[in-house]
């Protein structure tokens, strides 16, 4: 509640007559020059000023912001609400109620934890896509989610009803970004005004516990990914701190072209954003060519702001977002309101006008061609017609022996004619004769073949060869709440059954919408048959493939991919595809747009060039070509303008939060304090408050750490964190086995996260993980330093434990990017690891660690573990650290590495505690410590 009102913002704004109190922002001179995203900053600190944490200097330094200079100026944010899916969401209700008995335990009052601000919890990360291409799909894998998730679901139901403002959109409804922004996003947050009758007006801004929680910049609402922990500590009235960002500017102008999609658009600007390099900062689209950008488009763009690493990707008001909120079944009071709001406070964007950035880029939508991004990374953009060779060229990085001459069966022939046997090669029409595969304009890189017969259930005798398509999905929120990509899509799908393509009978072919709207539209558009006759049948509605919810390939082709070492490839429409995410059978990974996605069904192969090679013979004997069904942009906006109209939004949302009969049929527990039951193996109360003391135990140095893993660049949070299936032989399948649980019931990681057991046996074990330590062995695994021997890394950790030796982590650049998942942190922290050195982190990791009590340091620049000679054998002492216990952050702690000979290896590492309020919550042991010492002191 703001006491302080030191610039006399407040006022009231009348809309169609109901009066409004507001926060102006032109009652302080400075702020009308600054770009829309810290604008949103400055109304937030005018309307939270309380004299103490949020101060009028706060306000001054926004208003004036240099955008030439480094970040400096701390500044407390405090956004409306929270939104949450269930993999992350499920540990913050966890810690929640494990908070209540722990404040009871410090003679505070259990109510006191309770959300102060909205919190919605979308449940779209359980659904697995166990059955696919068959038209019950739908209907057994949501059975199939509530049989594995029972207990979950309970828990989650209860919190629904012990926590006050907490809501729970059940299993079966949509994806978490996707209903963010076609219903929770309010664009104008209103609530009750203290002291008055009226409603006080101010935007909407949020966290979520997903990094794609920035889709919703799209809608103009300033919003962004933060940890489990983080967003814990949101709930509870706690600011996010923050330096005040640069903000770079990113100029849209021109139009995209016909044959372009919104996916071909966005992974150009993840391509370019991180080439410029934007991690830690705002980007902010304006411009003439800001207009021409539809809202789901936009929505898109911002869905992948953490693929490029900026904080936020925001668009600002205008027609554009108004149109929507109407399509969408916004009230036309909300609608008014925003509008009205938006141009009072300098919020609607006006094109002539340019803010102040601190960095310019700018893309002429005119430019953009269709592509694709691969085989590992989103930002690696490949277009679609050097997707052929950019194959070809990575294939090899992924064949054992490929990059020598007589290592595979090598083909560089420029044209070859293949039997009908093969289609594969051939990327043919499956009752087609041979036909000529043109495979190369110009020189194409000489890639390995190693085709294997199989025998499909379905009796279908055929080939597997590296690079055969596999997966091809369409799922994420990414592109399913888009439905130019979407409707797309299916057009393309009925095209190509009209000219009688099949998609390739080895490829598992799966649909999950982002909402019911989706469905919806397809159906009053007639194209349902024409994508099931493909296979792309209902698999569900949630974040499936994108997540790792691929669910298992069939036997046979599983089989003899593992049998033969195959390279296959999974093509989705999603936002990642780092290694080891989609599948355990699947080494290549590539993003891109739902008609492509279909493309890629009917080629059955990445080693495929769709401008020279037919899809299929016609029966006149012409090839036929992707070019032949691609719809043209006109069919695909008159589809849309015919489909799609508000009253679906109204209906599929006018009771989102009940639940089908399955939800509603679960029982639910009661009481303030969550009932745990000591057999579960979903919900376990945490360790994380055990014999905490009423105030923090002093920080201290670090001695005698050993090295648990050594890790390169780009080690993602995929990689650190519990996420996928549970093998049967790692240490958590072990966990789960002795407990009872038979392996087809073991589930997947993000399902069993209010589990600690489970997680912390899963942490750092990514089928793709490479630890140095162990070279040329991927996974888990480390060297145990006490025995010598290669151990699992949650074995070791749990050997260093009982000898009381702590642990560290080295890694390399952009350590710690991905999604925003606070099991990597939480994970990290219980295995003892007490500091992590790299190159440099991703935001989110970065102070998830921090909020577990876990140093980050930095190399100094131009340094590295390779540049000092750490092999990971040493010895690591820091020292240093205790100068936080004086109240201020040292920007160095001296590491010093003692190798197996005696020599040492010194140097000064940079502490990455960027904030006063983030040496606060180190000091505390972590950040949901210092809440809770907070709420039980006040």
């Amino acid at each position: 509640m703001s006491t302080v009102d030191t610039f006399g913002s407040k006022g009231t704004l009348e809309v169609d007559e109901t009066s409004y109190e507001i926060y102006r922002l032109a009652a302080v001179p400075g702020l009308d020059r600054l770009p829309y995203s810290l604008k949103i900053l400055a109304e937030n600190l005018l309307r939270t000023e309380d004299g103490a944490n949020i101060t009028a200097d706060h306000v001054r330094a926004l208003a004036a912001w240099d955008p030439t200079a480094q970040p400096s100026t701390e500044i407390q944010f405090t956004p409306a609400r929270v939104v949450m899916q269930d993999f992350t969401g499920v540990p913050c209700i966890v810690d929640l109620a494990t908070m209540r008995e722990a404040v009871a335990d410090l003679g505070g009052d259990p109510d006191r934890i309770n959300p102060l601000a909205p919190a919605e919890l979308v449940i779209d990360h359980s659904v697995q896509i166990d059955v696919a291409g068959r038209a019950d799909a739908f209907e057994r894998n949501v059975a199939l989610e509530y049989e594995r998730n029972h207990e979950r679901y309970q828990f989650l139901r209860w919190g629904q009803t012990a926590f006050d403002d907490f809501k729970v959109v059940p299993p079966g409804t949509g994806i978490v970004h996707q209903v963010n922004i076609e219903y929770l996003a309010r664009v104008v947050m209103t609530r009750p005004a203290p002291g008055t009758t009226l409603l006080r007006a101010y935007p909407d801004t949020c966290v979520g516990t997903d990094s794609h929680t920035t889709m919703v910049n799209g809608l103009g609402v300033l919003g962004w990914g933060v940890g489990g922990i983080e967003a814990e500590a949101a709930m509870l009235g706690q600011p996010v701190s923050m330096l005040i960002p640069r903000v770079v500017g990113f100029k849209l102008s021109g139009a995209i072209p016909p044959g372009v999609t919104a996916t071909d658009v966005v992974l150009t600007i993840t391509q370019q954003l991180r080439q410029h390099g934007v991690v830690g900062k705002f980007v902010e689209f304006y411009g003439d060519g800001v207009a021409q950008v539809p809202l789901a488009n936009r929505a898109t763009i911002g869905n992948m702001s953490p693929e490029f690493g900026s904080t936020c990707a925001i668009f600002p008001i205008d027609d554009v977002t108004i149109d929507y909120l109407r399509l969408t079944g916004r009230g036309d009071a909300e609608v008014a309101l925003v509008e009205a709001y938006a141009k009072e406070q300098g919020l609607w964007h006006d094109p002539a006008v340019e803010p102040v950035f601190s960095e310019y880029l700018g893309l002429d939508l005119s430019t953009v061609v269709p592509s694709i991004a691969g085989p590992k990374r989103p930002q690696d953009r490949i277009e679609l017609t050097e997707a052929k060779e950019a194959f070809a060229t990575s294939i090899l990085d992924y064949v054992d022996g490929a990059h020598e001459p007589h290592g595979s069966d090598l083909d560089g022939a420029v044209e070859e004619t293949f039997p009908a046997s093969d289609p594969i090669a051939a990327g043919e029409h499956d009752d087609s004769a041979g036909v000529p595969a043109q495979v190369a304009r110009g020189d194409v890189a000489r890639r390995p073949h190693h085709r294997v017969p199989v025998t499909l259930a379905s009796g279908t005798e055929t080939e597997l060869d590296h690079g055969a398509v596999v997966i091809a999905s369409i799922t994420s929120c990414t592109n399913t709440s888009n439905p130019s990509v979407m409707l797309a899509a299916a057009l393309l799908a009925r095209n190509a059954v009209n000219r009688g393509l099949t998609a390739k009978p080895w490829v598992k072919t799966s649909m999950a919408p982002g909402s019911k709207v989706v469905t919806d539209y397809y159906e009053k558009a007639g194209l349902w048959p024409y994508l099931e006759k493909l296979g792309f049948h209902l698999v569900g509605y949630g974040c499936g493939t994108c997540i790792g919810n691929s669910g298992p390939l069939p036997e046979e082709v599983s089989a003899v991919v593992g049998e033969h070492d195959l390279a296959v490839v999974s093509v989705l429409s999603g936002n990642r595809n780092f290694e080891g995410r989609i599948n355990p059978d699947v080494k290549m990974n590539y993003l891109a747009s739902p008609p492509l996605v279909i493309a890629y069904a009917l080629a059955g192969t990445m080693d495929f060039d769709f401008e020279v090679e037919p899809l299929g013979v016609g029966d006149d004997g012409v090839g036929i070509f992707l070019r032949d069904i691609w719809p043209a942009p006109r069919e695909v906006q008159a589809t849309m303008d015919s489909a799609i109209d508000r009253d679906m939004f109204t209906t599929d949302y006018a009771d989102v939060f009940a639940g089908d009969e399955r939800w509603r049929a679960l029982q639910t527990p009661q009481g303030a304090t969550f009932a745990w039951d000591p057999e579960s193996t979903y919900v376990r109360k945490p360790p994380y408050f055990d014999g905490m003391s009423a105030a923090p135990a002093p920080v201290t140095d670090v001695v005698g750490a050993r090295v648990l893993a050594k890790l390169g660049d780009s080690v993602t949070t995929d990689h650190i964190s519990p996420a996928g299936s549970i093998k049967a032989d790692s240490p958590a399948g072990a966990y789960l086995a002795e407990h009872g649980v038979a392996r087809r019931d073991f589930n997947s990681y993000g399902s069993r996260r209010g589990n600690h057991e489970v997680m912390i046996r899963g942490t750092f074990a990514n089928i793709r993980l490479r630890n140095e330590l162990v070279p040329g062995v991927e996974g888990g695994f480390t060297v145990n330093h006490l025995t010598g021997e290669q151990a699992a890394i949650y074995d070791a950790a749990q050997d260093y434990a009982a000898a009381g030796i702590p642990l560290v982590i080295l890694g390399g650049k952009e350590y710690g990017s991905g999604s925003s998942r606070d099991w990597a942190a939480k994970g990290t922290s219980l295995l003892g690891v007490r500091a992590v050195i790299t190159e440099s982190f991703e935001r989110i990791h970065r102070s998830n660690l921090i909020g577990m009590g876990v140093l980050p340091l930095q190399f100094p620049l131009g340094e590295s573990a390779a540049t000092l000679g750490l092999d990971g054998t040493e010895t690591f002492d820091l020292s240093g650290v205790t100068a936080l216990n004086e109240g201020r952050t040292p920007p160095t702690v001296a590491v010093r590495a003692t190798r197996t000979d005696g020599t040492v290896v010194e140097f000064d590492a940079d502490l990455r505690i960027d904030t006063p309020g983030e040496a606060d919550y180190y000091r505390n042991g972590g950040i949901l410590q210092y809440v809770l010492r907070s709420l039980v002191s006040a």
